[in-house]
């Protein structure tokens, strides 16, 4: 029974982050298989050896259509996190309340002197660990960005020039390609999707309610309160 009931604890304590995960797993799986026959459906039409599945996720464009989406989504979550410490929005629950734009008090922060006894070791430590972790999640989403664009860049060259060769055409250096119209198609076509996802959120949550949504107000809460959660 304890081992069940520990499982189920498990699940419970962990099932937002277990379910967004099975799902990009499956997403992931779902993108493969469908690339692939896209893939194999240019290859016929250009009269040229279709691939397996297992050699298809090896590809470059296979590669460079999967790091093009991580780079947009956390080019979104780096550039949400760093602007709401200092912008704001009025009645939405995505920004703090109006009164606390900026980084904010050691003390609203808990750290140094105002640490709790169960907060994190680095946020009672000074100097370099403190300020690096004061920004530690900007910092990872940051460089998870920068690398998924490294990949996309470099994978996006291969797979291009793959295209330039079957119509006999030079292929591109990497940095000819980094200005490149086909590149920036691929990341911008990203871009903008993700950015008004996220200002439709912080704006329609000023006026719309998702009752027990930590991403919501309460139903009950004014349009202009702001930084509560439901």
């Amino acid at each position: 029974m304890t081992g069940r009931a520990g499982g189920r604890g498990f699940v419970r304590d962990n099932g937002l982050g277990l379910f967004f995960t099975v799902a990009f797993l499956l997403a992931l799986v779902g993108q493969a298989i469908a690339g692939h026959a896209d893939f194999n459906n240019q290859m016929a039409a250009d009269q040229l050896q279709q691939i397996s599945l297992g050699e298809y996720v090896t590809t470059s464009d296979f590669a460079v259509d999967v790091s093009e989406n991580w780079q947009s989504e956390y080019l979104q979550f780096f550039l949400y996190i760093g602007v709401t410490v200092w912008l704001l929005q009025r009645g939405s629950p995505e920004s703090k309340q109006l009164h606390k734009a900026g980084t904010e008090s050691d003390e609203d922060q808990l750290v140094g002197e105002h640490a709790r006894e169960d907060s994190p070791r680095w946020a009672k430590a000074g100097g370099w660990r403190r300020a690096v972790y004061s920004h530690s999640l900007l910092l990872v989403m940051g460089t998870v960005f920068l690398l998924s664009w490294l990949v996309q860049s470099l994978t996006g060259t291969a797979a291009h020039n793959e295209q330039r060769l079957r119509q006999l055409q030079a292929p591109l250096s990497w940095f000819d390609y980094l200005g490149a119209a086909d590149f920036w198609n691929r990341t911008l076509q990203n871009w903008q999707s993700e950015l008004l996802a996220v200002a439709s959120m912080a704006v329609l949550s000023v006026y719309l309610r998702q009752r027990g949504s930590p991403e919501s107000k309460p139903v009950g809460a004014a349009h202009d309160a702001t930084g509560v959660e439901g």
